[in-house]
């Protein structure tokens, strides 16, 4: 396990530094400039000149990347073009706030999705299963913002029964004091992910109920109930166990447009500003916390995977 996970990491690296270059260079191939972003179209080229210059936009493009490879090294991001703040700072703020909504929409999101899961293995092809199965494709073609808009519209507008705005909160305690504003977005993120994990479990389930020590337990007498525990589900969750570690940008790119609906003020609300502003270095480091938190997502779901599985091992390449 030890050679397994410094190969993992020496691959993350390669990674991550992968992840930099790419958005790295489609920001700057993006059409526009930051400083006229920042100033605004009646910018004259002398203010347009001081502020490439403060920023260090006036220099090669090859400088300006090692320049913020080696600041990130040392944890620093720059400063926000636009928020006039360190962009760690803002981060340091803003992604425990993501935290809490992207945590409660995925442990609903498999409270949900896994008994509904093996409940459609159980009743494969009957009515029911196709009933849930329609519902599970409508949720997983919908587009997240066109969901978080019928889900406003309905329960905002129409019904008066939840707020349309997430908690404005700074602290993590003060967005947690307001359980109704976290409603809509937290059901907006939950149930396009419920469609995915459940298909993703359904079938599963329906693989291990086949297995040989599912039929011998059932054919000892065991209680369907300790079946389905012990044996089912716990076999069932390998591929869902993967799936978390691959679903991490799917879930913080739903958070994004979350976040822009609802005004939650996480760093989806921060990086949908910061590509309209073109922010560079809040787009830059927003990404590298991403990137590197989908590599120790995945490197983590190997890890559990084995754990659930003892005959998984990773001693050899």
């Amino acid at each position: 396990m030890t050679a397994y996970l410094v190969r993992r990491t020496g691959q993350a690296v390669v990674v991550v530094i992968g992840v930099m270059v790419v958005t790295f260079a489609l920001i700057h191939l993006e059409p526009g400039s930051a400083a006229r972003a920042s100033l605004g179209m009646r910018a004259n080229s002398e203010r347009i000149a001081v502020f490439n210059a403060a920023n260090g936009l006036d220099k090669p493009l090859a400088v300006q990347f090692l320049t913020f490879v080696k600041q990130a090294a040392q944890g620093n991001f720059g400063t926000s073009y636009s928020m006039h703040q360190p962009v760690s700072t803002l981060i340091a703020q803003r992604l425990p706030r993501d935290a809490v909504l992207l945590g409660l929409s995925t442990v609903l999101a498999l409270a949900v999705a896994l008994p509904m899961g093996i409940y459609q293995a159980l009743r494969r092809d009957r009515a029911v299963d196709h009933a849930l199965t329609v519902v599970s494709f409508v949720l997983y073609s919908m587009p997240d913002f066109f969901f978080a808009l019928l889900l406003v519209a309905l329960f905002s507008v129409q019904l008066h029964l939840l707020p349309s705005q997430a908690p404005q909160a700074e602290s993590v305690g003060g967005i947690l004091s307001d359980p109704r504003g976290l409603v809509l977005p937290v059901v907006t993120l939950c149930l396009v992910t419920v469609a995915g994990f459940s298909r993703y479990m359904r079938s599963s389930a329906i693989s291990t109920l086949a297995q040989d020590y599912v039929l011998v337990a059932r054919a000892k007498g065991l209680p369907e109930g300790l079946v389905l525990r012990r044996h089912v589900l716990r076999n069932s969750l390998l591929p869902i166990i993967t799936l978390l570690g691959l679903a991490a940008p799917a879930i913080v790119t739903g958070a994004v447009i979350a976040e822009s609906v609802f005004n939650y003020p996480g760093m989806g609300l921060m990086f949908y500003q910061a590509a309209t502003g073109k922010d560079y270095p809040v787009l830059l480091a927003s990404t590298l916390v991403v990137g590197v938190a989908t590599v120790v997502a995945s490197l983590l779901a190997d890890i559990a995977y084995s754990l659930l599985d003892p005959r998984i091992r990773y001693d050899h390449p």
